[in-house]
Formats: structure tokens, C-alpha cells, sequence
């Protein structure tokens, strides 16, 4: 068992508040996407665009930022991607023009990308197990807060501030960030400058790519957790632009997907003694194949309304609590030599299928279309990438499947 440096709990609040950096940047931004097109005289998609690159910037960064922290340091790695993310805000609020908030948020999502590469390698430094998938599940309940407010506080920020609050609130969590960082973060990996070897570097994803536990693991998250962020370019201009929400409205009624998160990972809590973390996961899969089916039925067969929208979305993301903490944890596990670029290397595919999957948004008619076909496709291609997870880690002998 890796040795214990920081307690369960402290451990549970820097990775919490590290793993929120990434959905707070995105989710605080998401009110101000349809104003933004009136302030900088330009289109939908160059502000859709605006998301995607911060998908971008995300996830690819995370290839070095995981390797990195494994090189120098979770410490000096965090410490000097949120001086990023930092630069990236300050980029953002005074934006003179589309180029220049384009810029600002490649940057950001460069600097945020850090936040849950760190977190869950911190986790797998000194957990592991039941212990392990016990504090991503709290941390799961904590990070419900954070993003659960940001679009509610992004949308009463643009409206008594204007845009340019957002990104300065931003701006200031970042520091906060930072600040807990430097104070409370311990070091908790052996430095290797190696690992940053290109060609170790490599052979080390090539590794983890050929695994097909790191790889069906990895998909399952990319089918739930990339729908997540996926449909994040597509509800503002949903709710908004057809359903009427104002921006404000809009805030206040992402409570209900955030909110579905933070049930499902009070359930989980109350679940995985009884039925373990496979059992678990596997209910959480049915919510989010019947999240899937009543979005594909909603968005083709009813008038598009704030219900018929989220409920589907708050089935997908009740289940989506239930099952990461045990696909995290197991896929992680037969991994501790490189924990980080494992880490990395999962949010990199999980937030590349968010990436992609909002890009090929933009080519799927209406937003309404592509979130009714985009985001049931990957939720489906979870359930079927558990299943195959299941079968391998079986074979080898996990005793995560008995």
C-alpha cells in the first residue's frame, strides 16, 4: 500500500478544489456565451469556438502537465500551471476583441488542465482501493458545490457586472488556488526527472494505450464524463436562444444538473458498502442509459422546455457520480509507477471526446439536433466500453470483479 503523506481529508479538499478548477472555468463562462456574441460582433460559432479551444487547451496540456508532475513534482507542476491559468483570465477580461478572448481561454484551459490530472494522482500516491475510490467519492460530493454554483454566479455576475466580472472572479480563484497550493499541498510523489524524457514519455502512453483496462477504463469516462462537457456548448444555446431562459434563469436552472451529481454521489456513499464498487457502478450505468433514451425520445418526439431537457440531463449525470469513483480508482490502480501520466493520460481522452464531440456539434444541424444524438451516442459507447472493462479485468484476475 503507498504511504500515507496527507490525511484522507485533506487529501479530499485539495483534490476537490483542484479537480473544480476545470468545470468552474467552464461553467461560470457558459452564461455570457450568447451575450458575448453582441459584444464582439460575431458569430455563435466563433464563441462556441471559444469552449472548444479551452477543450482543447485542456486536454491536450495534460500530456505534459501529468508527465510533469511526476518529473518535478505535483507541487511545482500544480504551482505553475495555475500561474497559467492566472495569465489566461487576465487575457479574457480585457479582451479587446474575439481574437484576444480566444486566446485567453486557450490559455486557461491549458492552466486549468492540471487541476484533475494532480488531484487523482495525489489520490493514487497514497491510496488505494476502497480507500481510494472513498475519497473521489468525496471529493465527487465537494466538487458538486463549486460547479453547481458557477453558473448561477456566472449569470448574476454578467448581469450587475457585464462580461469582463466573470473572467476577473476567475482571475481570483485561480489565486485562491494557488494559495492553498503553496500552503497545504504535500509532496506526495518521488521526483523523476526522467519520466519527462520524450522518449520514456512515449513509451509510457504506448503502454497505457495498448492496456485494454486503461483503455476501455478510460473510455467509459470519455462516454460520461466528455457528455458532461460536451453538452456544456450546446444547453446555453438550447435553454437560452429556444427554451427563453435569460441568462440569469439559465444559472439558476444548471443547479438541477449539478445538483443530480451531488445526489448521485450521496447515493453512491450510501450504496457501495452494500453493493461494492462494481455493483455500483453498474446501477449507475442504467441511469445513465435511461438519461440516454429519454434525451433521444425527448428532442425528437416533444417541444424542447426546461424539463423535458434536463431531466434526461440529470439522469446521465446522477449516474455519471455513481460509477467514476470506481472506474478511476480500478483503472488507475495497476498503474503506480506513472501514476501521473496515467492520470493525464485519462483526462486527456475524456475531455478529448468532449472536445470532439462539441466540435461535431457544430456540424449537426441545430444544437437541439446535435445534443439529441451526440450525447446518447456516448453515453451508449460508456455502457458498452464498462462492459468490456469488466471482461478484461476479470481475466487478469482483478478483485475489483471478484
Amino acid at each position: 500500500m503507498p504511504s500515507t503523506i496527507m490525511t484522507e481529508r485533506r487529501t479530499s479538499l485539495i483534490g476537490a478544489l483542484l479537480t473544480a478548477l476545470g468545470p468552474i472555468a467552464m461553467a461560470m463562462y457558459t452564461p455570457t456565451m450568447p451575450r458575448l456574441v453582441e459584444v464582439f460582433s460575431t458569430t455563435e460559432s466563433a464563441i462556441k469556438m471559444s469552449l472548444s479551444l479551452y477543450f482543447a487547451g485542456f486536454a491536450l496540456a495534460q500530456l505534459a502537465g501529468g508527465p510533469l508532475s511526476d518529473a518535478i513534482g505535483r507541487r511545482k507542476a500544480t504551482l505553475l500551471f495555475l500561474a497559467i491559468f492566472v495569465a489566461g483570465s487576465v487575457i479574457a477580461a480585457f479582451a479587446a476583441n474575439i481574437g484576444w478572448l480566444l486566446a485567453g481561454r486557450l490559455v486557461q484551459g491549458v492552466g486549468a488542465s492540471i487541476g484533475a490530472a494532480v488531484a487523482r494522482a495525489i489520490v493514487r500516491d497514497q491510496f488505494t482501493g476502497q480507500e481510494a475510490a472513498r475519497i473521489m467519492n468525496t471529493i465527487g460530493i465537494m466538487l458538486a458545490i463549486g460547479p453547481a454554483l458557477a453558473p448561477t454566479l456566472g449569470g448574476l455576475l454578467l448581469a450587475s457586472f457585464g462580461w469582463q466580472s466573470v473572467f476577473l472572479a476567475l482571475l481570483a480563484f485561480g489565486l485562491v488556488a494557488a494559495l492553498t497550493v503553496f500552503f497545504l499541498l504535500a509532496e506526495t510523489a518521488r521526483p523523476d526527472p526522467s519520466l519527462a524524457r520524450p522518449g520514456r514519455l512515449v513509451r509510457a502512453y504506448g503502454r497505457l494505450l495498448l492496456d485494454s483496462r486503461f483503455a476501455s477504463g478510460s473510455l467509459v469516462l470519455m462516454g460520461t464524463i466528455g457528455a458532461l462537457y460536451a453538452q456544456s456548448t450546446m444547453l446555453p444555446f438550447i435553454l437560452i436562444k429556444m427554451v427563453g431562459l435569460t441568462p440569469t434563469q439559465f444559472g439558476i436552472g444548471m443547479l438541477a444538473q449539478t445538483g443530480s451529481y451531488f445526489l448521485g454521489s450521496v447515493a453512491l456513499r450510501a450504496a457501495a458498502p452494500r453493493l461494492g464498487g462494481h455493483g455500483s457502478a453498474k446501477l449507475g450505468l442504467c441511469f445513465t442509459l435511461a438519461g440516454a433514451i429519454a434525451m433521444l425520445i425527448s428532442t425528437h418526439l416533444m417541444t424542447p422546455g426546461y424539463l423535458t431537457i434536463m431531466v434526461p440531463v440529470g439522469l446521465c449525470t446522477f449516474g455519471l457520480a455513481m460509477v467514476s469513483p470506481h472506474v478511476v480508482t480500478a483503472t488507475l490502480a495497476p498503474f503506480p509507477d506513472v501514476a501521473g501520466s496515467a492520470s493525464a493520460l485519462m483526462g486527456f481522452i475524456q475531455m478529448g471526446g468532449g472536445f470532439l464531440a462539441g466540435s461535431l456539434a457544430a456540424l449537426v444541424g441545430t444544437p437541439l439536433q446535435a445534443f439529441g444524438l451526440i450525447i446518447p451516442a456516448m453515453e451508449l459507447l460508456a455502457v458498452a466500453s464498462y462492459a468490456l472493462f469488466v471482461s478484461v479485468s476479470r481475466s487478469r484476475g482483478s478483485r475489483s470483479f471478484g
